[in-house]
């Protein structure tokens, strides 16, 4: 038998207002999420995930918008439906900074980046990080 393999736990994130499964949820009174265009914002979320012993923060990249409902694209910027989104890259390494234990992911395509320069991204944030971010492609 094989050694068995540990289990991860990570929060899953976008870097938008307007995040996958409750896209509208910054609509109510309570949310906080219309700060996600704040450092702040992201340096509690990855504190809190250190402290709660989380292996990782994940990052799902979003490139567009859905046009799909309609027809259009204007219901996803009606209610911020994965928009804005912000590059999670220019994010993970300030929390990298702040963090201890906490590793870090985001998905990226090479679609509209050149593949040398994702592997520049994750080589510097591997070194910076002390080995604590992992590069992840939804092609894989």
């Amino acid at each position: 038998m094989s050694d068995p393999k540990p289990l991860l736990f990570a929060l899953y994130e976008q870097a938008s207002v307007g995040c996958g499964g409750a896209p509208s949820l910054w609509t109510h009174p309570a949310d906080e999420r219309l700060a996600a265009n704040t450092f702040d914002f992201w340096s509690n979320q990855a504190r809190i995930a250190d402290q709660a012993n989380l292996d990782m923060l994940f990052f799902a990249d979003v490139l567009g918008f859905y046009d799909v409902f309609g027809g259009s694209a204007e219901a996803a910027v009606k209610w911020a439906v994965e928009a804005p989104a912000n590059d999670p890259l220019m994010i993970i390494p300030g929390l990298a900074a702040i963090t201890r234990n906490l590793a870090f992911g985001a998905t990226v395509t090479t679609t509209y980046e050149h593949p040398f320069t994702h592997a520049r991204r994750f080589s510097t944030l591997d070194h910076i990080s002390a080995k604590r971010h992992l590069p992840v492609s939804p092609q894989r």
